[in-house]
This record gives C-alpha cells, sequence and structure tokens, in this order.
C-alpha cells in the first residue's frame, strides 16, 4: 500500500479535498465564486466516476471579513466568531450553488474538536459522513468558529481535513494550497528553491524545509500542512500539497499527473480506535518505574498502579494521560480509569493493598491494555 504510484492514487475512490482562506477568497478580496465553480466542475466529473468526495473548506472568516469591511483579521476570538457566523453564510451558499447546477446534493457539517474527543460523538460523526458518502452526497465540512474557543478548537483546516480523513479512511488527502508544493527552501525568500516531488511524513528533513504561513488571511503554513499530512498517515491516507490555481488540478491528479508533493505515510495504519485515541489531548502524565515501561513497550500489559512512581495534572476519569519513562521519555499514551485524585492515592500499591483500601473498585488498572497506545505508534503522527 505504501508504494502507490501517482497513476494508481489517482484512481483511487475516496478523496478528502481542502481548500484554504487564500484560495477561496482570492487572497482575501470575497469568495472567488468562479474558482469554486471551476473545483466543482472537476469533482463533478470525478463524481459521476463513482468517486467518493469530502470537502473542507475554509473561508468563512475570510468571507465575513468582506462582508463587514475589515481589512485586518481580528485577534479577539468574539470579534473572529462574528465574521465567522457572517461568512459562513455566503461559503456555504456557494458550494450549494455550484454543486446544485450539476445536480449534486451537498451537506453542510460543521465540527469543534469537542466533537471528536467524546467517543460516541466522535463515532456519530463517522457514521453520518459514511451515511453520507453512501448517499452520494459531498460533505462541505468547516470548523464551528462560531462556537469554538482556544482550547477546544483544531487551529486550522488542515488539521481538520486531516481527521476528516481518519474519520472516513480516506485513501487520498488534497490540500490545495497558494503554492505549488512543499519546496526545500521558503520561496517567499528564496525564489530559486526546488520543490520537493515526494518525501515520507516522518522524514525529519521535511520538517526542517517546512516554513511558516506569510499571508494574512490564513491561519496555517506549509509547517501546518506537513503536520497535518502526519496526522492523515494515521489512517494510511496519502496527502497531496497541490496549487488550487493549476488549470483541471484535480482532474490531474486524478490522471497521474505528477503535480505538487505527495506525503506517503510512513507506517501502517492504525485501527479506528488507536485513531481516535492519538487525536485527544492529553490532560496529565504518570511517570513510571522501568518495570512498568518494559510491560507496556514489550508485553503490551495494562498499566498497573504499583508501577506508578508519580502524577502530575488535573484529569478525570476516562482523560487521556501520558506515561513518562523513568529518564523521563514519553511512551504510551491512554485513557485513564481513575481522576488525579484518585491516582495520586494508588501510586505504587499493588493490586490486593487496592482492593483493601477500596470498598467499591470497578478496575484494578490506571489504563487498561485496550485504551492504550504506544509511543512508537504516535510519533511522526503528533
Amino acid at each position: 500500500m505504501l508504494d502507490k504510484t501517482r497513476k494508481q492514487l489517482g484512481t483511487t475512490q475516496r478523496w478528502v479535498v481542502k481548500i484554504g482562506s487564500s484560495m477561496i477568497t482570492n487572497d482575501g478580496k470575497g469568495l472567488d465564486v468562479r474558482s469554486i465553480d471551476a473545483w466543482v466542475r472537476q469533482m463533478t466529473v470525478l463524481h459521476r466516476s463513482g468517486r467518493e468526495l469530502l470537502i473542507v473548506t475554509s473561508g468563512a472568516i475570510a468571507e465575513g471579513m468582506q462582508r463587514l469591511g475589515w481589512s485586518q483579521r481580528p485577534t479577539v476570538l468574539s470579534e473572529l466568531q462574528a465574521a465567522a457566523a457572517v461568512g459562513q453564510m455566503g461559503l456555504v451558499q456557494a458550494w450549494e450553488s455550484a454543486f446544485s447546477q450539476q445536480c449534486i446534493r451537498t451537506a453542510q457539517i460543521l465540527l469543534t474538536h469537542e466533537d471528536t474527543v467524546d467517543r460516541q460523538r466522535y463515532l456519530n460523526i463517522r457514521n453520518t459522513l459514511r451515511s453520507l458518502l453512501s448517499l452520494r452526497v459531498v460533505p462541505v465540512i468547516n470548523e464551528n468558529d462560531t462556537v469554538a474557543f482556544k482550547e477546544i478548537r483544531f487551529g486550522d483546516n488542515d488539521t481538520l481535513g486531516a481527521l476528516v480523513a481518519n474519520l472516513v479512511e480516506a485513501e487520498l488527502y488534497i490540500i490545495l494550497t497558494d503554492q505549488q508544493g512543499l519546496y526545500e527552501k521558503n520561496p517567499f525568500y528564496y525564489p530559486e528553491a526546488r520543490l520537493i516531488n515526494e518525501g515520507n511524513v516522518g522524514d525529519t528533513a521535511l520538517k526542517e524545509m517546512a516554513s511558516g504561513s506569510v499571508g494574512s488571511i490564513g491561519s496555517g503554513g506549509m509547517s501546518t500542512k506537513l503536520h497535518a499530512a502526519t496526522k492523515a498517515a494515521r489512517s494510511g491516507t496519502f496527502t497531496l500539497l497541490a496549487c488550487g490555481r493549476e488549470p483541471e488540478v484535480l482532474l490531474r491528479v486524478a490522471a497521474g499527473d505528477e503535480l505538487g508533493t505527495l506525503l506517503r505515510p510512513s507506517k501502517n495504519p492504525l485501527g479506528a480506535r488507536k485513531q481516535w485515541l492519538a487525536a485527544q489531548h492529553v490532560k496529565g502524565r504518570l511517570h513510571i518505574d522501568s518495570g512498568a515501561t518494559r510491560a507496556l513497550r514489550d508485553s503490551g500489559k495494562s498499566l498497573l498502579p504499583v508501577g506508578v512512581t508519580a502524577v502530575e495534572g488535573q484529569f478525570r476519569r476516562g482523560d487521556l494521560v501520558s506515561c513518562i519513562d523513568p529518564l523521563g521519555n514519553e511512551i504510551a499514551r491512554g485513557l485513564v480509569n481513575y481522576g488525579t485524585r484518585q491516582a495520586i492515592n494508588l501510586v505504587g500499591k499493588t493490586t490486593p493493598r487496592i482492593k483493601e483500601s477500596i470498598e467499591s473498585i470497578d478496575d484494578t488498572e490506571l489504563i487498561h491494555r485496550d485504551n492504550l497506545i504506544l509511543y512508537s505508534l504516535l510519533e511522526n503522527n503528533d
């Protein structure tokens, strides 16, 4: 799977296509309806050939800024949310209008990171997306900026697109940007920089090449796109960074043309539950001894309180915590069975002592092995 050629990727069936703010709004000048129509015409060809398409669209805040007459992106959260609320009206209308002219149904989906933290909501989102695809409906997805606050935001739609790719196990994640792809140096400063044709998401050299955003409208540059590609790789998804202004860009991808930068997953995909675990925010840290380290890393065991030496952070039952070895290295993450106060009381205790000291106990493990993911699976995916 990891050695697919461009032509083989072009024939894959399930694509997530993310289009950034600078593309959607023509660098902040308002919704670029002509470009949206052009992309939709290409997607119509792909859709009628049997492909399943999901669109992750930026542009609500940028469109709202234009409608409100703001030339600078606000920094106050409430103003960003207000701009998103105003702009979302025009954004979804533009997509719906373009697809309806092609007799293709669309569905609007607005997500926050909080929607993916709760296991049941995560599964509901996944089931809804898959149902829409089976009905031949094209989901149009954006972050719900009007209600999301800093602590629970995805932060950029590149990351949101990667999560969507995980949810539906997409084969190809296409990020349409205002650059041709990933360059060895930032072409904004080095016009002679060479375009990188292909690479693996775990390649340290690629991370060093990625640069930050130089625009005023979008929220992420190539570094966020590379970060998103590593997240998409959890489900075995290939990521293609390509210029959205290239004529017939999506059809040329389908034809196997050598466009942009192809980022290959460097590891086999994680299972669905492990993908969900990998997407959560860490709330605390459990320091463990060398015996517990070996049990987790080498034997696939659960984490017992007897192997824990210290507890950090404030967390509740069901939150994600890191497991830290005696050298200070993170070796695993998992969903903890006890909150901070109880976990502190259980540090170093054997199972018989736990049963003696706690009248009613549901779990003898701090983290069950089914709810634990090793760092060797997480690395290059954070």
